[in-house]
């Protein structure tokens, strides 16, 4: 069972946490279901409305422009064929929908392996508690300092939505706010640092496990 200190906003270590192994443990990280769930995530944001014109879209080129034979230049049908400035595209890309699916075990499978890694690599810190009396950047900034990760990609996991302090954080460059409820494998892996909540977590492991 990962053992974690438990941290202040001070940046004080007031304790330990045991992580629950089920969730937290390194033996979860599945490098290829993590794979596949980042794929997934990267494909359903896609927006698929690229689109060209092939040649039978393009306007003109009704017209043979030169007659079959006699002339020593290569047969030509139209003005349009793809060869031809302002000709049709060859296998024009046309809007479609990239997004598909993974199972649900498979998605927790995958988020499990990425807090796992952040376990391994020593990247995640556990906070007490993460709140503020008013929106303050400064105070916000002055805990990111004190937990040594000031300048670096983190992201601030907490419970639930907190309107102050996630006004207060999200003018700070290179850090995320993410809720329980929207936690994702790329968000974690797009971030070198994980702070979470005491909360957070215990809502991660009754949810997760």
């Amino acid at each position: 069972m990962p053992t974690v200190n438990l941290y202040n906003m001070n940046g004080e270590v007031i304790g330990q946490v045991n992580l629950a192994d089920e969730i937290f443990g390194s033996d979860k990280i599945n490098e290829t279901v993590i794979h596949q769930v980042v794929k997934m995530q990267l494909a359903n944001k896609r927006q698929g409305t690229q689109s060209a014109l092939t040649r039978t879209e393009v306007s003109g080129g009704g017209k043979k422009p030169y007659r079959q034979k006699g002339t020593g230049n290569a047969r030509q049908g139209s003005i349009r064929a793809p060869q031809y400035r302002k000709g049709g595209v060859v296998f024009a890309p046309k809007p479609r929908d990239y997004s598909f699916s993974v199972p649900k075990k498979v998605k927790r499978l995958a988020l499990k392996g990425a807090l796992a890694s952040k376990v391994a690599e020593d990247s995640i810190k556990v906070v007490d508690v993460i709140a503020v009396d008013e929106i303050k950047t400064k105070t916000v900034a002055s805990m990111l300092g004190k937990l040594d990760v000031a300048g670096k990609k983190t992201m601030i996991l907490i419970k639930e939505n907190d309107e102050k302090f996630v006004k207060s954080a999200r003018n700070i460059p290179g850090v995320i706010i993410s809720f329980v409820e929207t936690l994702n494998v790329v968000d974690l892996l797009n971030y070198d640092n994980l702070i979470a909540s005491k909360a957070a977590v215990e809502m991660i492991e009754e949810v997760y496990r």
